[in-house]
């Protein structure tokens, strides 16, 4: 067997023997995968396995996710595969017929659909044969249609310099090294871009265009034109600037004028651009005593087909090692090569309803676009296809979350009801919802899986601890994840508080401060279900800490964690999956939520309590500065505390923004010398800042400034006021989670929105901050102004990346969604064999996801 096989199938058995916890490997067997896959797929050019490699990734898909006893027979199986066959020496056997890889939306490209006629010449990017390659055998299945014939797998090439076998079959999970021009020392250079196989290059779209479409006769010509010029070259020379530098000079004519183009350090040049030699040029025309001329313009001969000019050139990520020009024509060899023969697993219905163009087309026009229009239409079907495979899998994991094993709870309508009455408030309407919501969930056989979305201060740990009270009183545990320490402390006090009018049950607090015989003691006692209901960290999902009947997980500040962590958490249940309740106080629209948390219930806390203090906010420009910290100051000798929010840690020559580290020094020595300042950054370490937290929490300091990292959720009531320097580099989201840090107590309190250089535009934008208080609708306009980035990303959601959609393209989103949910309403297992290559295309988009 060879030694990737083999180390796997001893993880398995370790796996076995430690009862399927999935704690034979530091960080469960996905991240081993992940790893492992890897170097399998180099091993099978030289041995058959005895089980392929996607079949291993495949049948361990959502392995974390599930119980002990779910992921038994998925590990005997295995092995059982494993010890039947052992891996043999790869043998030469004729090459199959071409036939169509199986694709997916970022794979679907399949060889020549029927059997080329006999010839001489190689496929423009694939590499002639070596006297000693091999090839792997490879399986056919039946065709969907009489056109195609997906294969079962995808072999992987030995990575080397020589030409491969043309006979053999190439797929895009091919090496880089299997492109003619792209040696081993390119491949690595690549692999720092994210480029590995032929699938990654083709998905390695352009960051932008330049436009050089325009095409100009030389005699119209103007000073800041960007545009191309086509003419014959009069002469070439070479010459060196005063300061040594080395300039290639080109004089062009057209018929109409002559103009001279310049490029330095490239002597190079004077070889290539030789007189009579017809050439294009695009690029900005400058100037230089009243001369126009270009520098250091594109440039290529003129031919039938024009990479770098005359048209929407693609501009690439690059990195040392890698030039533009290079990339582009490799690129455009590659797409030559594919892009006929894509097959397009989306299925024709949709296709033709939206209006979409084909797969082929699309990556075509992605990387070298006709026009704007047919760029718009690209995007709009690559975009398409990214979306639908992130809503198709997201209802695939409600599916799968739905069918799981969970535990009906009689709810305690009484206990409830007695907590409610003893609250010094009322709830609200929304929170009474909520909590209806979630306890009728919690009814169900199907483990809950709900998200409680609201703004700050909206009170959801009071809707949180009414479903801990309903679980621990059907005799089951309960575990609250926080995301930092000082967060987990203010929970376990607040719960705490609350449930003390039940003396019997027990609530704990483990961070990871707790010295190592504390921390025993309380894991031990939670093993025991001595405990209750546990607040914690990630602690909590540490290997040693054992629930007895773990009931509820509640995660706040959900986004914070991975989808590893929380499936860690709740993969702490035995018998069964235990109830998910996940809170979030970033507002974020029903488009969006739909998207991220498709897979969850949604319950959203519109209301706010009527006690809740709102910040009077207001917008000050730079003269303000000093009345300003008058105000600040008479603030601190009532006894409050403030906030002092700058856009950057240190300075930076590109951006003019505060920089705390200079703030915070500048206001302690000339501002505020009398007064206690903090400082809070995000080079600090986790302890570092959590220390400094506490510090402030405990009125250490009279003043904290910081960047963008003051926690979330931190609860300062003694905090009255907010100072943003330099706020139009926020965005409104983000704005609103700064202005909730205040205005926590009895205290009237204050947002001042600072802004050295607003411009219309910048106050329209803050003048919103002004007219509401509102989250949800901050976050719509957030998502309409700026787009979703400012207050979440698609990665920390633990989504599978989007590399042409934006999640501010809500039209789309639409449109996707709405077809996703037709499609799994039809066929929810992806089954029927017109869906088959779009399953495989959810599994390919997902599976990266799944494994990290």
């Amino acid at each position: 067997m060879s030694s990737a096989y083999d180390k796997l199938r001893r993880i398995l058995i370790l796996e076995k023997d430690q009862g399927y916890r999935d704690r034979a490997v530091i960080g469960g067997l996905a991240r081993f995968l992940g790893y492992w896959q890897k170097e399998a797929r180099r091993e099978a050019q030289q041995y058959v396995p005895p089980i392929d490699v996607e079949e291993v990734l495949r049948s361990t898909n959502g392995y974390s996710m599930l119980s002990p006893q779910e992921r038994r027979p998925i590990v005997e199986q295995l092995l059982h595969a494993l010890s039947d066959g052992a891996s043999e020496p790869a043998v030469q056997h004729a090459p199959p017929p071409p036939a169509p890889v199986a694709p997916s939306l970022q794979d679907a490209i399949q060889a020549p659909g029927e059997q080329p006629a006999p010839t001489d010449t190689e496929p423009p990017v694939v590499r002639k044969p070596t006297p000693k390659s091999v090839t792997r055998p490879v399986e056919h299945k039946a065709a969907n249609s009489a056109a195609s014939q997906p294969m079962a797998e995808e072999p992987r090439p030995v990575k080397r310099t020589r030409r491969l076998a043309s006979d053999r079959q190439i797929s895009l999970s091919d090496s880089v090294t299997a492109l003619k021009g792209v040696s081993t020392v390119s491949e690595e250079k690549l692999a720092r871009l994210g480029i590995a196989t032929i699938r990654d290059l083709i998905y390695h779209f352009p960051r932008r265009y330049d436009d050089y479409g325009q095409l100009k006769t030389i005699n119209r010509l103007a000073l800041g034109d960007e545009v191309t010029v086509a003419g014959v070259i009069r002469e070439t020379k070479t010459r060196r600037t005063r300061s040594g530098a080395l300039v290639v000079s080109t004089v062009i004519t057209d018929g109409t004028g002559a103009i001279e183009a310049r490029w330095f350090g490239q002597p190079h040049l004077q070889a290539r651009l030789k007189a009579g030699r017809e050439l294009v040029v695009s690029g900005k025309v400058t100037d230089y005593l009243g001369r126009l001329y270009f520098d250091n313009p594109e440039w290529e001969p003129l031919q039938r087909l024009l990479l770098h000019t005359a048209r929407l050139v693609p501009v690439y990520a690059l990195t040392e090692g890698v030039k533009a020009r290079w990339l582009r024509r490799l690129m455009r060899t590659t797409l030559d090569y594919w892009v006929p023969r894509i097959i397009d697993p989306m299925p024709p219905a949709i296709l033709q309803e939206e209006g979409l163009l084909g797969l082929g087309a699309a990556l075509e026009q992605i990387h070298f676009p006709d026009s704007h229009e047919m760029l718009t239409k690209a995007r709009e079907r690559l975009c398409f296809d990214e979306f639908l495979l992130l809503q198709l899998g997201i209802l695939r994991h409600r599916k799968e979350w739905r069918g799981r094993d969970g535990k009906a709870l009689p709810i305690p309508h009484e206990d409830v009801e007695a907590f409610i009455s003893r609250l010094p408030f009322a709830l609200t309407n929304a929170q009474r919802r909520a909590i209806d919501e979630i306890l009728r969930d919690m009814e169900q056989p199907t483990p809950m899986s709900r998200l409680l979305q609201g703004d700050v201060g909206s009170g959801k740990t009071v809707v949180a601890v009414a479903a801990i009270l309903a679980a621990v009183r059907n005799g089951l545990q309960a575990a609250v994840m926080a995301p930092t320490s000082i967060l987990a402390e203010q929970h376990y006090h607040t719960i705490s508080r609350l449930l003390e009018p039940w003396p019997e049950i027990g609530c704990e607090l483990l961070v990871g401060s707790l010295s190592e015989g504390e921390k025993r003691e309380l894991q031990e006692a939670v093993a025991a279900g001595e405990v209750q209901v546990v607040v914690g960290t990630h602690a909590l999902i540490q290997e040693r800490v054992e629930f007895d009947r773990l009931g509820l997980v509640v995660v706040d500040e959900q986004h914070r964690f991975g989808v590893s962590q929380r499936g860690s958490l709740r993969a702490k249940g035995s018998e069964f999956q235990p109830h998910l309740l996940a809170m979030s106080a970033t507002p974020i629209p029903r488009t969006l939520a739909l998207t991220i948390y498709g897979d969850l219930d949604l319950s959203v806390l519109d209301e706010m309590p009527p006690n809740r203090q709102r910040a009077l906010t207001a917008i000050r420009d730079r003269h303000s500065r000093e009345r300003i910290y008058s105000f600040i100051e008479g603030q601190v000798q009532q006894g409050r505390q403030a906030f002092i929010i700058c856009p950057l840690v240190e300075e930076s020559d590109k951006i003019d923004s505060k920089a705390a580290i200079s703030e915070y020094q500048r206001l302690q020595a000339d501002i505020f010398p009398n007064l206690r300042l903090g400082l809070l950054h995000g080079r600090m370490s986790p302890q570092e800042k959590e220390q400094v937290m506490a510090d402030f929490k405990a009125r250490q300091f009279d003043i904290l400034v910081s960047t963008a990292v003051v926690e979330v959720g931190i609860d300062i009531p003694n905090a009255t006021v907010m100072l943003i320097e330099g706020a139009e580099s926020f965005g409104l989201a983000q704005l609103h989670q700064f202005r909730g840090r205040v205005g926590r107590g009895e205290h009237k309190s204050y947002c001042i929105l600072l802004s050295d250089n607003p411009n219309d535009q910048v106050l329209e934008r803050l003048e919103i901050m002004e007219q509401t208080s509102d989250g949800f609708v901050l976050a719509e306009k957030d998502l309409e102004l700026r787009g979703p980035g400012d207050f979440f990303g698609v990665r920390q959601h633990g989504l599978p990346e989007l590399k042409v959609a934006s999640l501010s393209d809500t039209a789309i989103l639409t449109r996707a969604r709405a077809q996703a949910l037709r499609l799994f309403e039809q066929d929810p297992d992806l089954a029927l064999p017109e869906h088959e290559l779009l399953a495989t295309s959810v599994q390919r988009f997902w599976i990266t996801e799944e494994l990290a």
